[in-house]
């Protein structure tokens, strides 16, 4: 699909990085956006334009619904609009729930779930007004089975929220021929988890091996093709098994 613009928010590293390239890659028009990691998403955007892609590489905390509405507007007054939301972005750590403090719980919530909304409310009318669209959000490969989470539970539920809020947008946009979905992705070495999290973790997982970001880009490839125009509202898993 030439000249779509897509934004992909915590695109400087882990999937969504990963995503970016593969798009840049494509010739898409890539606006990434990163909170912290100015250095990351430089080199992203280089990246993409030493292979022939644009890039724009745009700081902002997409908890903030303000930033947010200016963060879309800068996207969209420099590329005219923007064709696919990806919500790339979200925190996540392991803590007791009764170790848990009031701001890493907020951290969890605020980082994880709210920014779903705010971003696609803030992209949106430009969709809605072209009649095409795509949103494809994260949750996690288990999150639908609603289990007890005693070390990750803001993160979960922050996830299940995630879930609840893509079924709820695939509804009120599938008119407009916009499409809502989640990823749910089980173990991938992304480099977002500590590698004591990952060791020995394979005999959990059906396949039998920890997945790569390349599964999740071809998942992602697909929830953005012509093919899946028809889908909306589903929760893909991509975790070889594991969750469910």
């Amino acid at each position: 699909m030439p000249n779509r613009v897509a934004l992909i928010t915590g695109g400087a590293k882990g999937i969504a990085q990963g995503i970016a390239l593969d798009l840049g890659a494509q010739q898409w028009l890539v606006a990434i956006c990163y909170r912290t990691s100015e250095q990351d998403a430089q080199h992203t955007k280089q990246a993409i334009e030493k292979a022939g892609g644009q890039a724009m590489a745009i700081r902002c905390d997409v908890s903030d619904p303000t930033a947010v509405q200016k963060l879309v507007y800068q996207v969209e007054s420099t590329w005219g609009q923007i064709d696919v939301l990806i919500n790339g972005a979200g925190p996540y750590h392991r803590v007791h729930l009764f170790e848990e403090t009031p701001a890493g719980w907020a951290e969890m919530i605020h980082n994880n779930l709210d920014p779903v909304l705010y971003l696609a409310q803030a992209v949106a009318p430009g969709m809605r007004t072209r009649q095409y669209g795509r949103i494809i959000s994260f949750g996690m490969a288990n999150v639908d089975k609603m289990e007890a989470q005693p070390h990750v539970t803001a993160h979960y539920i922050a996830k299940a929220g995630v879930v609840i809020l893509t079924k709820t947008l695939a509804k009120m946009l599938a008119p407009d021929g916009i499409t809502v979905n989640a990823i749910s992705p089980g173990y991938i070495d992304s480099g977002s988890s500590p590698p004591s999290e990952l060791d020995g973790i394979e005999k959990n997982i059906p396949a039998g091996y920890i997945g790569e970001i390349a599964d999740i880009v071809s998942a992602v490839r697909y929830l953005l093709s012509d093919e899946a125009r028809y889908v909306t509202g589903a929760n893909l898993q991509v975790g070889g098994g594991w969750g469910i």
